[in-house]
């Protein structure tokens, strides 16, 4: 999972230790959550293997796809956004790894993600929000803070964590809604019942320690980046201004169109987070603006001696 293996990004020995826990803890918990499923539901144990190990394919092996529908985002050619492109190819060039896919989402919110499960099927997206704000240098320094998460990998790491609370919740579903219990014959009225009860309980508890796994990467993942990033370019106070810059710019947008937005928080450069929502959040996906400016300003002190 070294970035170093792959590319000139700074590799983050505190990202990689985080990473590898994190899939660990999920790890146990998947195997964990299957296994209930299949002593609970006992004549419905293939239907409980198929889906979950459907999901976690789908969701890892087409998760950029999945991504990209979700947020609106259309891939661009060079010849469509040449300035766009050029600065991914200096980047590139410069991190000396391969250059991922580009795209734009057609969005008034000033925002950008990558997605993909390794460097060689990753996509990089911007919205046209964020092309309009932004200065050359600024755009590079986000673009650089998002090629960073493809060069480390926690973009995957991201996808595989924020499984298991949709293999929960879908789980939950089809045992309840699908007539799963029901349909078996085998079991008595007495094991539906509890059933009925072990199976959402243990959705719950599921859900509840991935979202706090995911959150508590999330949140690292995104200082390693701004970290990373302002390194590569030597230019932190750019990407500084850029924080701000989208920052602002994002607490001003509509709360409706910030609430279809949020889902996809853990992706995003900026959560889509009113400025009363930036300074109540406990558990947002992102750290502070002020804990990303601070570490910016001691990178620029590094740079400078």
């Amino acid at each position: 999972m070294s970035a170093s293996q792959h590319s000139r990004f700074t590799p983050d020995r505190g990202l990689t230790g985080r990473m590898v826990t994190t899939m660990f803890l999920i790890g146990l918990l998947y195997v964990g959550f299957t296994g209930l499923l299949i002593v609970l539901l006992r004549g419905a144990w293939p239907l409980v293997v198929l889906v979950s190990g459907g999901l976690f394919v789908a969701q890892f092996w087409f998760s950029d796809k999945i991504t990209e529908r979700a947020m609106g985002a259309h891939r661009v050619t060079p010849e469509q956004y040449p300035q766009l492109h050029g600065a991914v190819d200096r980047l590139c060039a410069l991190a000396d790894m391969p250059k991922p896919r580009v795209a734009v989402a057609d969005n008034d919110m000033p925002n950008a993600f990558a997605t993909g499960r390794n460097p060689q099927n990753a996509v990089v997206c911007v919205t046209t929000g964020l092309l309009r704000r932004l200065e050359p240098e600024e755009l590079e320094g986000v673009l650089a803070h998002e090629l960073s998460h493809v060069a480390h990998r926690d973009v995957a790491v991201m996808t595989v964590a924020g499984f298991l609370g949709v293999l929960a919740g879908a789980m939950t579903r089809i045992a309840l809604y699908g007539g799963m219990m029901g349909g078996n014959r085998n079991s008595n009225d007495q094991n539906a019942a509890i059933a009925m009860v072990l199976i959402p309980l243990a959705s719950m508890v599921v859900y509840a320690i991935s979202f706090l796994l995911t959150r508590l990467l999330s949140r690292y993942r995104e200082l390693a980046a701004d970290r990373a990033a302002a390194q590569l370019t030597g230019r932190p106070a750019a990407l500084a201004s850029a924080l701000t810059k989208v920052t602002g710019q994002i607490a001003a947008i509509p709360t409706k169109d910030l609430r279809q937005a949020q889902p996809y928080n853990a992706f995003y450069f900026a959560p889509a987070l009113s400025a009363k929502e930036a300074a109540s959040r406990l558990m947002s996906t992102h750290p502070s603006l002020e804990q990303r400016l601070a570490q910016l300003r001691k990178v620029s002190e590094e740079l400078g001696r």
